[in-house]
């Protein structure tokens, strides 16, 4: 009985010095992308002398990742045009769900390095004129 007693309270501390060990193990740092898209022009004609260049932030716009031809996640961008999206190290490609084809630029590219986030600021062009 006592050896039995012994077994258990040695497995018992056996448990909790792994559980420990594992629990201060850094996690390992988040890779992806995260930045910004906006659309420009952002109204057909002409841009005036005294205006800026219209441009306006894609704000709740579906955007689809892939790898290759493989689609392998979906974010949406927030009001603001502002977006992250956590993915493993690689080369992505980034289009608009649903963009015309033949209209506008809706494709981005990114390289994703373990461990970091790539930081973007994408501007897609509307195909207005």
């Amino acid at each position: 009985m006592a050896h039995a007693c012994i077994s258990i309270v040695g497995a018992t501390l056996i448990a909790l010095f792994s559980m420990t060990a594992v629990a201060e193990t850094p996690a390992p740092a988040t890779s992806g992308i995260e930045g910004t898209i906006v659309v420009s022009p952002s109204r057909p004609g002409p841009i005036r002398k005294d205006e800026g260049p219209s441009v306006a932030p894609v704000g709740n716009a579906q955007f689809v990742v892939k790898a290759g031809d493989a689609a392998v996640k979906t974010f949406t961008t927030n009001a603001d045009g502002s977006f992250q999206v956590a993915l493993p190290p690689g080369h992505y490609v980034i289009e608009k769900e649903g963009a015309a084809p033949r209209i506008g630029r809706w494709r981005f590219e990114a390289d994703v390095v373990a461990g970091q986030m790539t930081k973007v600021n994408w501007t897609a062009d509307s195909g207005m004129r």
